[in-house]
């Protein structure tokens, strides 16, 4: 059977850079306070010019570029984003728009932090069923754009940026291996944000206080860890293997707190796990694709190897993915 094999990855990140003296003049807050909770130093601000759907293009491109596809080639583009461009029409569709792929059809997903993993997913099914369609899946956020500045347990962990990767239908046995994907919807009060305020008066919620991210931190901690450490468990049960055979584990990059606490449950050596939350926060579902473009690019994965991915989100959502190289 064809799996879905990455051809090549890329990513983009805004200009500016903020960092955690530079936040100490906007809330209360101390960069020992962020670093000690968050192993957050940098983040990511979006300018004039670095919207959500530029981001993502610019993304897009560079993982064309490295795969040596031109956009003409592209069957299909899913973006997962929680920070759209528009309500409507899709980022996905910007992107197409400013790519030029006049071939694919387009849509976004949300699932949060997770949306990527899910979008990979996604695209190794249709691959799957069609081993000649090519696919960009995109994770890109403007949560800039959402974040409230007043509120220091919030606003220090987020950035913006996008990661993409395009995959095609392989035959050598590398690629999509298998993947665990989850939700809980009972539980979506821990991470959320409203959307506009209605404008039909009998659907106005009396606790409307902005389109603007909220999160209940310590029951989130707790739910990460929890669900990333069992979905691990669960994929490589499912695929008869043990944390020492993987090569290199990329999770979402939260919380250096999250991270530290898995790799102590899962017994993941630290030259097996990439983090660069210091430098760019929590870019929700842009984290695991910049991640991995930088793993790649920095030679942290080679041929054959054995990458898997494991991810959290509001919704809630979680999930893990294994690919050989």
């Amino acid at each position: 059977m064809s799996k879905a094999l990455i051809l090549g990855t890329g990513s983009c990140l805004p200009q500016k850079t903020l960092t955690n003296a530079e936040l100490e003049q906007i809330v209360d807050t101390s960069d020992q306070w962020i670093t000690s909770r968050t192993g957050i130093k940098t983040r990511r601000i979006s300018g004039e010019g670095e919207e959500n759907f530029r981001l993502a293009t610019l993304a897009g491109q560079r993982a064309l570029e490295m795969a040596g596809l031109s956009p003409l080639a592209l069957d299909m583009i899913i973006v997962a984003t929680l920070s759209p461009h528009k309500i409507m029409p899709s980022t996905a569709c910007f992107v197409q728009a400013e790519l030029g792929a006049t071939n694919a059809f387009a849509y976004d997903i949300n699932a949060a932090c997770t949306g990527f993993t899910y979008g990979l997913d996604l695209a190794s099914k249709y691959i799957q069923s069609q081993p000649e369609m090519k696919v960009l899946v995109i994770g890109s956020e403007t949560l800039s754009t959402r974040v409230d500045w007043k509120d220091r347990n919030t606003c220090v962990l987020f950035g913006d940026g996008a990661g993409a990767a395009v995959l095609g239908g392989s035959e050598d046995g590398r690629g999509v291996l298998g993947s665990k994907l989850h939700s809980d919807g009972r539980l979506w009060n821990l991470l959320h944000m409203d959307g506009p305020e209605s404008q039909n008066p009998e659907l106005q919620g009396s606790d409307w206080e902005g389109a603007l991210i909220r999160m209940n931190g310590s029951d989130i901690f707790k739910q990460a860890v929890r669900a990333m450490d069992d979905v691990v468990v669960e994929l490589l049960e499912q695929q008869q293997l043990t944390i020492e055979d993987i090569d290199l584990v990329i999770p979402h990059q939260a919380n250096i707190r999250i991270l530290n606490k898995l790799q102590q449950r899962l017994n993941i050596p630290d030259d097996k796990l990439f983090i660069n939350v210091d430098k760019y926060g929590n870019t929700s579902a842009a984290s695991i694709p910049i991640a991995l473009d930088e793993a790649n690019k920095q030679g942290r994965v080679k041929e054959n190897d054995l990458v898997l991915l494991c991810t959290f989100g509001a919704g809630l959502t979680w999930a893990s993915l294994l690919m050989r190289w």
